[in-house]
């Protein structure tokens, strides 16, 4: 689950991410986006599915496969073996299914082990680098989404692969109980200082297009969110009693089909602000 539309906000619009229909591809000189073909509300044009190698190198680490998708995950494997690659690792930037179900079949597939925060020995934790041929990623924590959310440095690109963190477009979803809004304000503030000082550039998210310009992207998120729980504060101030209340009257303008989702970022917003949840 991945996107909330901000159609309530008075935050500036979101930076643009690219023009015209995002489609995947190769976007930097070391990551491929592969995107799978499960559009919706919640995933936008699909789940982006990373994949990171050198060029002419000889291995390849997924980012993301994505659902049980068998087809899809065929596409990955046969991309990665026209290239004379293999695949050596698979890693989750967090556990919804959009993002992992498909990770058990792409290692039967490939042989390549799966790595994600809290998955026992070996799992990733924030600092962890991982390595394809001599290229390097760095994983960032970034709760908030989930519990174990992670992104992943790419220094060689400037980049950062954000999963549900921070999306192409849109808004992400902070659902209660998993998701905690205190969790994702801290990292959004450490985004904000990996992206203002110039470490990283570009934006590679888990839904929707590639974020060239990182900085305002994360400002945008840090803004858009302070903006939201005023208004939510403002709700509560004007008798709203119960999450249903409040997204009545803060997400009046969002299709009654991602309501659901709302009240669930309403639950998280509730107990940031000290309030019981109901």
């Amino acid at each position: 689950m991945a996107r909330l539309e901000a159609s309530v906000t008075t935050a500036a619009p979101a930076p643009s991410a690219a023009p015209g229909e995002w489609a995947g591809g190769q976007i930097t000189p070391h990551a491929h986006c592969l995107l799978e073909d499960n559009a919706g509300p919640m995933t936008l044009d699909g789940t982006n599915t990373w994949i990171v190698m050198e060029p002419g190198g000889s291995e390849a680490l997924v980012i993301d496969p994505g659902e049980h998708d068998p087809d899809h995950l065929r596409r990955v494997v046969v991309h990665v073996a026209e290239r004379d690659a293999r695949i050596t690792r698979i890693v989750l930037t967090h556990h919804h299914g959009d993002h992992a179900e498909g990770a058990p079949l792409l290692a039967s597939l490939t042989g390549a082990d799966v790595r994600i925060v809290g998955g026992g020995h070996d799992d990733i934790a924030d600092g962890t680098v991982l390595t394809v041929g001599s290229l390097e990623l760095r994983a960032v924590a970034t709760p908030g989404h989930t519990t174990d959310s992670v992104s992943f440095a790419l220094p060689a690109d400037h980049a950062l692969l954000t999963g549900d963190t921070i999306l192409g477009r849109g808004t992400t979803v902070v659902a209660h109980p998993d998701g905690e809004l205190d969790a994702y304000l801290a990292s959004l503030d450490r985004l904000h200082a990996l992206t203002g000082g110039g470490d990283v550039t570009t934006i590679l998210p888990g839904h929707g297009p590639v974020v060239p310009d990182a900085a305002a992207m994360v400002a945008f998120y840090r803004v858009h969110r302070l903006e939201r729980l005023e208004q939510v504060r403002q709700a509560l101030a004007d008798g709203a009693v119960t999450a249903d209340d409040v997204v009545e009257r803060v997400y009046a303008d969002v299709p009654r089909a991602v309501w659901a989702a709302a009240r669930q970022s309403v639950l998280a917003q509730l107990v940031h602000l000290g309030r019981t949840p109901g």
